[in-house]
């Protein structure tokens, strides 16, 4: 029996609404961002599987036809992803035109080196012809051999954009860069997590702020399958060897892709075929090979006998084989073609398995991009599937561990990532001060008793999977650019503060905490860092924002988690049934409540109820054993704080308060006065 994992469980309406094509043949994605085909910097977020290499196509090819663009790039990170822009004949669907790409100018197939196929790029600028793909090493070599000059007039399409950033060393997020100051190209980004796993930024704050974006959500494209329902997502903690614990969470009767750590990780034991031999030889008799496949025969306890993939193997043979019969075009449909897919890696090699009901990944994952994938591998929509679920599998750290520091680090990252997930795959958020000029949005449903004027109201709307929600004396955005962060680059703030190491050490494991250190001063300043061009009234609305999706989501899981024991409750809507729970147990839905909740206090609680106590006490020395007394940075947010609160109250905060947070002020405001009277003392 395998052992439940603590999760959350979202569900969606399976309406059909994401799989269902127009008269030109465009899913419900793809529609939206062609309306924005005009635009000369384009942003599609959009997961994977959603259609984003067909949306580029519709919108490439108005550029070319419709709009004086010369010629198009698609630039892809691995040449395995150039066969996403093969030819389509999307005109057989109802568009006017078909994508076409000359045998020579998908790069992504022809032999020989980048720097071949660079003069090809050079040959392709020369020509007539209309569409290149290259991968993104090709192109940055290209541009630094023929400058941006020569790409005038032309669109760069980037797939895979978070592969790209605005650092130093990133030669193509630069090279973007170039491209949007010279202002002589058109540019389509697309990505399925508009993130990066270093958290390093992708362009720089200006020129981000040019590009219009096309957001479409996790929830959406789940909310309009046909058949998927329910996603869960969860970690497990396991000490010792991670394969003697494999069956406490991996069911031989759901379709599952394991990942297994990576050689050089902490989880590994450096032997990855003694790592698969020892699953194999938990799940039953192994029988052999199938003379065909390549795939292991294993037989259950029951009698069943289970067919599992091996793509751990080093033997290339054997593993091209496997590999073949994955990628067999005649078995796309057929369910009981493989039961189990053994990778080290992304098991990217291209196939798509319909099928996979649980992506079990071993180890933290250095990549939150890379988890993206992950657990895109497990929401594809398939006939009978109503269930699937990501699980991580974390190792404890160990008292008697070298690396405890390491392990612990691990741990963070983990659940760091597990909580982003969360607010990813959640519905979306649009915040609204509570006014007297508030009323009912159109399309949003505002539960039984409707929308009450004299309260805070959560409207939800089923079809685009959207909050409406009404938030007492938040601040609002009033540039166009906070505007936007606001509604749509919410997640990129709260992956910068969940990625940040003080915030959640402190946040997990600080006893004396005051939240508002947390929501207000460590998030006010990863908001002034990432958007430095904002003025302060704007970044404290995005701070706000960010805020509040980040809380109002982790008190959804904990109300979510509590009713666990209630079958119809945690299979069913549970977040937005535990948003609007906590929206009415509450007396006023106010900034400064939400402020006052510890973002990370329900990932605690899951941490204290899965991981055993001695390894919980471990984890908290290390990280207390760092704690330093305040900085002064901090000091001085604390004081720009202190004035607000002056201002609003008519008096400064007191340092003997029974309020933690005032009483937190005032250790700032007393720290600078020592730090001067000190300076001044010489």
């Amino acid at each position: 029996m395998t052992k439940s994992v603590p999760s959350v469980s979202v569900k969606y309406e399976a309406n059909g609404a994401s799989t269902t094509s127009n008269e030109m043949g465009m899913r419900q994605m793809q529609e939206r961002a062609y309306e924005k085909r005009g635009e000369q910097y384009l942003l599609i977020k959009s997961p994977p599987a959603s259609g984003k290499s067909r949306a580029l196509m519709f919108i490439a090819l108005d550029k070319l036809h419709n709009q004086g663009v010369k010629q198009a790039v698609v630039v892809v990170p691995e040449k395995s992803i150039g066969a996403s822009f093969g030819n389509e004949p999307l005109s057989k669907f109802g568009f006017w035109a078909d994508w076409q790409v000359a045998p020579k100018w998908n790069l992504c197939n022809s032999p020989g080196t980048d720097g071949g196929k660079v003069k090809s790029v050079g040959a392709f600028l020369e020509s007539s012809d209309q569409i290149l793909v290259c991968t993104h090493a090709t192109f940055r070599f290209a541009v630094e051999k023929f400058g941006i000059e020569a790409f005038d007039d032309r669109l760069i399409a980037v797939d895979e954009f978070h592969h790209v950033s605005s650092s130093e060393d990133n030669i193509l997020g630069k090279q973007l860069n170039d491209f949007i100051t010279r202002h002589r190209v058109h540019v389509v980004a697309m990505t399925g997590s508009y993130f990066r796993g270093d958290a390093a930024p992708i362009l720089v704050p200006e020129n981000e702020a040019k590009f219009d974006t096309v957001t479409y959500t996790y929830y959406e494209q789940l909310n309009g399958y046909k058949h998927l329902k329910t996603l869960d997502i969860g970690y497990f903690f396991y000490s010792g060897s991670y394969a003697d614990d494999i069956l406490k969470v991996l069911d031989p009767d759901e379709k599952t892709i394991l990942h297994i750590p990576n050689v050089n990780s902490r989880e590994s034991t450096k032997d990855k075929h003694r790592e698969v031999e020892h699953i194999i030889d938990a799940l039953g008799d192994w029988q052999g090979a199938d003379p065909v496949t390549g795939f292991q025969l294993v037989t259950t306890p029951e009698g069943r006998v289970l067919k599992i993939a091996d793509l751990v193997d080093d033997e290339a043979v054997k593993r091209d084989r496997v590999s073949a019969a994955l990628k067999d075009p005649a078995q796309k449909n057929n369910r009981n073609h493989v039961d189990i897919i053994i990778a080290l890696g992304m098991a990217k090699e291209g196939f798509d398995w319909i099928w996979c009901e649980h992506a079990l990944t071993v180890g933290y994952r250095a990549s939150l991009t890379e988890i993206v994938q992950i657990i895109g591998r497990a929401t594809r929509d398939a006939e009978g599937k109503s269930r699937a679920r990501f699980t991580n599998l974390i190792a404890e750290p160990d008292a008697a561990e070298a690396a405890v520091t390491e392990a612990v680090n691990d741990t963070l990252k983990a659940i760091a990532a597990s909580l982003l997930m969360e607010q990813v795959l959640a519905p979306r958020f649009n915040f609204t001060a509570k006014s007297v000029k508030s009323g009912p949005v159109d399309g949003f449903d505002y539960g039984e008793s409707g929308y009450d004027p004299k309260k805070e109201n959560v409207g939800f709307d089923k079809q685009s999977g959207q909050f409406q929600i009404e938030i007492k004396g938040l601040a609002e955005p009033k540039s166009e650019f906070a505007q936007r962060i606001c509604h749509e680059d919410l997640n990129e703030v709260i992956t910068a503060f969940v990625q940040d190491k003080t915030a959640i050490e402190r946040g997990l494991f600080d006893e004396e905490l005051v939240p508002e250190e947390l929501t207000q001063v460590r998030m006010g300043k990863i908001v002034g860092a990432k958007f430095p061009e904002l003025d302060a009234e704007d970044q404290e609305a995005v701070r706000q924002h960010a805020v509040a999706a980040l809380n109002l989501t982790q008190k959804a899981k904990e109300i979510a988690l509590s009713n666990s024991g209630d079958a119809e409750v945690s299979g069913n809507t549970a977040l937005i049934d535990g948003v609007r729970k906590f929206a009415m147990d509450v007396r006023e839905l106010d900034i400064d409540l939400i402020d006052r909740i510890n973002p990370f206090g329900e990932a605690y609680a899951i941490l204290a109820k899965s991981m055993s106590e001695e390894s919980l006490k471990q984890v908290a020395a290390v990280i207390s054993a760092k704690k330093v007394q305040l900085s002064p940075d901090e000091a001085r947010d604390l004081a720009r704080r202190a004035v607000k609160f002056k201002q609003e109250r008519g008096r400064l905060p007191s340092i003997t308060s029974a309020d933690a947070w005032e009483k937190k002020m005032a250790e700032g405001v007393a720290f600078l006065a020592r730090m001067k009277q000190e300076a001044a003392n010489g």
